[in-house]
């Protein structure tokens, strides 16, 4: 699958709740588009990935 322009290899149904656990993502802190949609925080335990699937991480960033 494709996340944020990168092929990297995950396993075919793996949630994106799973995966943001793998990238040790705060899901709380990001954004999810899969496919060009965004993916609501509620769906993050029931969508499941494939191989094919594109995936967009946006992480917010403090500063100042």
């Amino acid at each position: 699958m494709l996340i944020n322009g990168k092929e990297m290899n995950f396993k075919d149904g793996i949630t994106i709740e799973c995966l943001l656990k793998e990238l040790k993502l705060d899901y709380n802190k990001v954004v999810v588009e899969l496919d060009k949609d965004i993916i609501l925080k509620d769906e993050y335990k029931h969508k499941k990935l494939n191989s094919n699937s594109e995936v967009e991480i946006i992480r917010f960033v403090g500063g100042g």
